[in-house]
Order: C-alpha cells, then structure tokens, then sequence
C-alpha cells in the first residue's frame, strides 16, 4: 500500500495543521463525584476518526463505576453514539461501529434504523432525548461518543431546528464534560490506514456488494467515504488500487476537517479536555 503519509502533508493550498493542544490527566473519581453531586450530566468523548475515542470512552465507563462522595452506589456508564453513519442497520464495518469494544457497556443510537434511509439531525436529537433521558432514570452515567460534530453539537448545545417542533432545553444536557482524544498528526495517518486495511481485510467490499442488493447505488454513495469509494468499485466505476487510494486521502480530508470542528467549539468558548487515548 503506499503510504500516504508521504502524499499529505504540505499540500499546497492545505495549511498545515494547528499547534496541538497539550493533553490531560482524566481523574474517573473525580468525574463520578462530580456527576454523582450534579456538577455535570453528560459527558462527552469526542475526536477524530481513527483516535481511539470508542476505546477510550468504554474505559471510561468502566472505570467510572465506583463509588463517590455523594452517592454510596456505584455509578455504571452507558454509551450513547454521535455517529451519523452507525445509525444505519447493516452499514457495520464501514461505518466502524467495531461492536465488540464495548464489552458488556451497554451502547445506544446505534442501528437505528434500515441502509437505504435519509436519517437526518432533527431526528438524531430527539432519538438522543429519549436515550439520554432513559440512561439517567436508571442511575448510570451518559457518555456521548462520536466524532460527527454537528450531531454532538445538536444535542450538547441544544440547536432549535424549528420554532413549534424544538425540544424543550430541559430534555438535554446542560452541564457537559467534553474529552478529546488526542493524536499526532502522523499518528493519525498511520492509524488510518492502518484501520483501513483492517476494514478492506474484514469484508467491507462483501458489506457493499451485500446492501447493494437492496438498497440502491446512489444511496449508498450518499453516505460517503468507504460507501461511496467501495461501490464505485463495485460497480466497475474504479479499479482497486484507485479505490483503496483515493478513500484513503478522503479519510484523511475527512478527519482534519473534524479537527477543525472541534478545535471551533474551543474557539466558541467550549472547554475540551484533550487526553492522549
């Protein structure tokens, strides 16, 4: 495979990426402390593709069952996606869903609904509330975790989509820890390509070829990255070797503009507490 990492950086017209912020210690007590006491109610582990982010908030989890100040129970975490793509039933390995880091993590907002369908924001919001709400009457702990910003921004910041059909601020978070999972930046090539090999030896093309058998091309391709680059493929559009390239710069493109996104919510006064995964 070629490397990419050669190809990247200092592309013209592509600044190079910003200085990186310095990482934290994340102290899982006093975080359960400060849930148990009401200091937060959502936490939220965010970052690029390829990061470690899913790992690194199911630790999380786990490590946050344990008892606090404020409340002699033991506090058990659940996870709640923000990832526009794992919404969709069947779209597995592409959409790196990578179900068996979870463990026995309880995980929700994810396989929501068929491949094929046009899921949007407003309904990933209020499908969050009820999630959110049901994680909380039970006691545990709600762990946002994605890397699709304008779906973590939705349900941190509460957007209002439409005057009549907004949801009430009370039915989301109010008070959100946010962590970021932190890697260099040619950490965060090799990571890629590293998981996109991984992904291209697990089956993904047998995923595409299995969904184009009911749900449409152009479907498929809407969804972007690994769907749109695979079936093209596919479908006979572009060799493999294009195809393997060709997603892999995507990717890339991909995971710096999410940096961009959330190094943006800093820029809009949000504090994200950027930890080494």
């Amino acid at each position: 495979m070629i490397n990419r990492t050669q190809l990247l950086p200092d592309r013209p017209g592509i600044p190079p990426m910003a200085r990186m912020p310095d990482p934290e210690t994340i102290d899982p007590e006093a975080l359960a402390q400060a849930y148990a006491c009401g200091d937060i109610d959502l936490i939220c582990v965010l970052g690029p593709t390829a990061s470690g982010k899913t790992r690194y908030a199911v630790n999380l989890a786990k490590a946050l069952a344990r008892h606090s100040d404020c409340n002699e129970d033991s506090l058990p975490a659940e996870i709640l996606s923000a990832d526009s793509r794992q919404v969709y039933r069947g779209m597995d390995i592409g959409s790196g869903k990578d179900l068996s880091e979870y463990g026995d993590v309880p995980y929700h907002l994810i396989d929501l609904v068929p491949a094929g369908s046009k899921y949007n924001i407003y309904q990933y919001q209020k499908d969050f509330s009820a999630a959110y709400s049901d994680v909380r009457s039970r006691g545990a702990v709600p762990i946002l975790c994605g890397g699709s910003g304008l779906y973590i921004e939705a349900v941190t910041r509460a957007y209002k989509f439409e005057k009549e059909n907004g949801l009430p601020a009370a039915e989301l978070p109010q008070k959100v820890y946010y962590i970021g999972t932190l890697v260099s930046r040619e950490e965060r090539v090799e990571r890629i390509d590293r998981r996109l090999r991984e992904r291209l030896e697990e089956g993904l093309v047998e995923e595409v070829k299995g969904l184009l058998e009911h749900v449409p091309a152009p479907d498929l391709i809407y969804y972007g990255l690994e769907y749109k680059f695979v079936t093209r493929y596919v479908l006979g559009e572009i060799p493999y070797e294009e195809m393997e390239i060709s997603l892999g710069n995507a990717i890339h493109q991909f995971a710096k503009r999410q940096m961009t996104w959330f190094r943006g919510m800093e820029r809009d006064g949000i504090t994200i507490h950027w930890v080494r995964p």
